[in-house]
């Protein structure tokens, strides 16, 4: 049999069969450690829920956006019931309420909830929302 292709000589200098025996290698190598990385997957897997049983968004998870309890606009009649706020204040009476959001824009979400939800929610004046 020929030269291995990671003795320096590349594939480029390999007969059919050497290069279907490297083939065949690689793919058995490739089992091992695919196999290996699903058992680390399941581990990681368990870590991130007892991370997010605690309360916290689990770090580098990208669009693991966090739960909550309530949809915002359930969120937005708890707070705003019997009262009147502005925006900035109704994002931060959610927050505060517990509701929990990774958005760095999340006053701009709000906003646009009380906008969609007018049925719901009644604009007193520019910027005041309350409960309709």
């Amino acid at each position: 049999m020929g030269r291995r292709a990671g003795s320096g000589g590349g594939l480029r200098n390999l007969s059919i069969r050497d290069l279907h025996a490297e083939i065949r290698r690689r793919e058995r190598a490739a089992g091992g450690l695919i196999r290996r990385r699903e058992k680390l997957v399941q581990k990681l897997a368990q870590v991130d829920a007892q991370i997010a049983k605690q309360g916290i968004a689990v770090p580098g998870s990208g669009g693991t956006r966090p739960r909550n309890s309530m949809n915002l606009v359930e969120a937005l009649a708890k707070v705003l019931k019997g009262k009147t706020m502005s925006v900035t204040e109704a994002a931060e009476a959610v927050q505060a309420a517990g509701y929990r959001t990774s958005a760095a824009n999340f006053r701009t979400i709000v906003n646009q909830a009380l906008i969609k939800n007018s049925k719901q929610f009644k604009k007193v004046e520019r910027g005041q929302y309350t409960l309709a």
